[in-house]
């Protein structure tokens, strides 16, 4: 499936919707508020297109932080991955890890 939207359409969006962002840490507050509701959905057992949806809200939040930055999440993210590839990886044993190199 391809992509319709973009950092910049949906900072559009959030702009003609909520009006221009006076300051970044509103959009990370409101992330942090949608993050402990996709906790909440995911300790509830909802189903996992209620998980995504909450994970959605989450998304958009940083794709207009990073399009108010004038960049594209997405290509961050695949940046971002391409180098996450190369790096040597402490596990946590619980599905996670820190690199360490």
């Amino acid at each position: 499936m391809v992509t319709i939207e973009s950092s910049a359409s949906i900072t559009a969006w959030g702009e003609r919707t909520f009006g221009q962002v006076a300051d970044l840490n509103a959009l990370i507050a409101r992330a942090k508020e949608e993050l402990a509701a996709l906790q909440l959905a995911v300790e509830s057992g909802e189903s996992s297109r209620d998980v995504a949806e909450d994970a959605a809200e989450i998304a958009i939040l940083l794709h207009r932080l990073v399009g108010l930055h004038g960049a594209e999440l997405s290509f961050a993210v695949d940046e971002k991955m391409a180098r996450n590839r190369t790096r040597i990886w402490s596990l946590a044993g619980d599905g996670t890890g820190r690199h360490v190199a």
